[in-house]
Parts: C-alpha cells; structure tokens; sequence
C-alpha cells in the first residue's frame, strides 16, 4: 500500500521544509507526484522521521514494542535484555518499534546490577580475561554494541584494567561501547578506557572541566536520560544525588560541542530505581533537553539523524528518497512546541496509529 501525505513541513533530521507531498510504501518515494492508495491531508503539520529511543529496556517484550510505537518511537537501542531467545523474538516483530540490543551487559561482581534479581552470571566481569571472553559470548550472540556499567572501582565495579580490555575487545570486533555511568567517578573510568557512548549523567556533580573536555578529544557521544535521572535523583538525596547536577552537564556537554542523544531507560525491571513509561517519556526527555540548553531544532535531531549516525541505523533518522518509511505525523509545529500531538504513526509505511 502506498500512502500520501500532503500539505505537510518536513523535518529531514536537520532542518524544516515548508509545506510538500511526501508519498511511500515500505521507503520513501523520489516522485512527490506519484499515485497513492491513501492521502492524508495533515494541514500544515509537520512529518518527523520516526523517533529513536536511545536507551530502553524490553522487559515486557512485545508490549513495550506496541507503546513505543503508540508514541512514534519507531526504532528503540535496547540497553541489557536476556535470554538470547528472548532478545531474538523481540527482533523479529512487526508492525511494532524495532530494536537493536547490547544482549547481556557487563558488571563488576560487587555492583548495584549483579544483585538486581535474574541477573545472569556470565555478565559478572571481573578481570581483563573474563572481559575477553565477555566480549566473545556477546559477538556469537549478535550484539549490536556492548555494553558496559562503569562505577567508581572495586569493590563496587570493575577495575581500570578490566574496563579497558571490555573496550578495546569490543572495537577490535568492530562494536560501539557504551558505559552505563551515573557518578563523576564512573564517567573518568569510562573516558579514561575510551568508550564510544556514555548513558546516564552523573547526579553527584556536575562533570569537571577536564573530563568534558578529554570526552570531546576522544568523540564520546552522551545519552544522558534525564528522565530517568530526574526520576532517580530524590530516591538518593541522602546521598548528595542532585538533579540539577546532571542538567547542568548535559549543558556543559552541549557548550563543549560534544553530542547529545535522546534516551530515557524506559523499563519495567525489578530492582530498578525509577520506570519510565515506554514512548512516552522520550517526549519529556525532549523537553528536558531543551530545557538543559539544546534548541527545539537540536532536540529533534537527538532523536532522529543522530542515534542513527551514531549506532549506523542506515536508512532511519531521515525523510529521503529510498529510506524507510518510519514517520511520525505531528499537528502543530514541533519546532517551537511539543511533539506529543500525534496525527499519525508509519511503521516500514504501515500505518500504526
């Protein structure tokens, strides 16, 4: 089936059109004139590339998949998912947000993450040997990327040592590395090991200077889920947990030029500190990003062409000639609003909402 979309502003991941046809099967056609099945009149709404979300959790399988797409997340990077059977069906569904996966993450074997309920062991790193071997069981199994939860040192995470052999295994099959870190001393650890991506933002101050600045040097990419974050913070005020402190990082990352993509840890997992509605939350995450400094312009691009230049999503993250027809139709202009007035949803050009 092919569907037309006229009168419509197209956001490309970049930049806002004015008003244009768009036309599409399964991708985009070249020919704006061309014959459709189906015209949508979207009176001046604006068409979005489906959304990505760039750190989520499937814990309810199809489920989650149905609510992301409910919202226009079109594409969910699924941050620590297991058996591999389950990661597997999870691929497979259509009709649904699709997902790629780290599979199974690496902890150190006195963290938070080893006693969350169900843990697997083989995730349990806790020397460079282990970390090599790690390595190799997420490459047999596919992985997308691995990932890694950095903390300050042992006893709590894993050793300088250990994390830096994680990386370097990784890159040298080819794989992104991203770094769960939440304190100022999780994040030195994951840049002193150059990992590609850190998820999170620290909520016990706000990143030095120096490290901002090496993680700029070294191209590290930050999804910081300020959501979560925000969610988590007052749960560990005790601490000395701050939101503020990781809003105000986020703002540093965006002065130092270093890339901020949208991600917001939505799961329904035991044993973690905060849930995040599926879908949903990405659009908050969007405006606390705004709000920590990127512009409307920015935000949308965090969640479109710059997770899918990051994670090489090719053919997503963009309205063009021969891509994918994920596609997110927003009433309004989402440019200088919100975007959670949802007219219409395409998954591959079928239409799911």
């Amino acid at each position: 089936m092919t569907t037309a979309i006229e009168n419509v502003r197209v956001f490309d991941g970049s930049a806002m059109s004015e008003p244009r046809r768009v036309v599409f099967g399964e991708s985009v056609f070249a020919d704006d004139a061309a014959v459709a099945d189906a015209v949508v009149d979207a009176a001046g709404g604006v068409l979005l590339p489906g959304l990505i979300d760039a750190h989520v959790h499937t814990v309810r399988g199809r489920a989650d998949l149905e609510d992301l797409a409910r919202w226009g997340v079109t594409t969910g990077l699924d941050m620590g998912a297991w058996p591999l059977a389950f990661v597997d069906d999870m691929r497979r569904q259509k009709g649904v947000a699709q997902i790629l996966s780290a599979t199974i993450p690496a902890v150190g074997s006195g963290g938070h993450h080893a006693r969350m309920p169900g843990f697997p062991a083989e995730g349990i790193v806790n020397n460079p040997d282990e970390a090599r071997a790690f390595v190799g069981r997420r490459v047999a199994d596919g992985a997308d990327y691995v990932k890694i939860v950095t903390e300050a040192a042992p006893p709590e995470g894993m050793d300088q040592a250990t994390v830096n052999a994680l990386v370097q295994a990784a890159h040298e099959h080819g794989l992104l590395v991203v770094a769960h870190s939440v304190t100022t001393g999780a994040f030195r650890v994951a840049v002193e090991s150059g990992v590609d991506v850190s998820m999170h933002a620290p909520l016990d101050a706000v990143l030095d200077d120096d490290t901002i600045a090496r993680m700029r040097e070294i191209g590290m990419v930050s999804v910081p889920t300020l959501t979560m974050m925000e969610g988590t913070a007052n749960l560990f005020a005790a601490a000395g947990f701050r939101y503020e402190y990781a809003r105000d990082t986020v703002t540093a990352f965006h002065d130092a030029g270093i890339r901020v993509l949208a991600g917001t840890d939505a799961n329904s997992a035991a044993g973690a500190p905060f849930a995040p509605n599926h879908g949903e939350s990405l659009h908050h995450e969007l405006d606390l990003l705004v709000a920590a400094g990127l512009t409307r312009i920015e935000a949308l691009a965090s969640a479109t062409s710059s997770p899918a230049q990051v994670f090489g999503l090719g053919g997503r993250g963009a309205i063009a000639a021969g891509l994918r027809a994920d596609l997110l139709l927003v009433d309004g202009d989402p440019a200088s609003g919100g975007t959670r007035n949802i007219a219409g949803v395409w998954i591959a050009g079928d239409r799911v909402r």
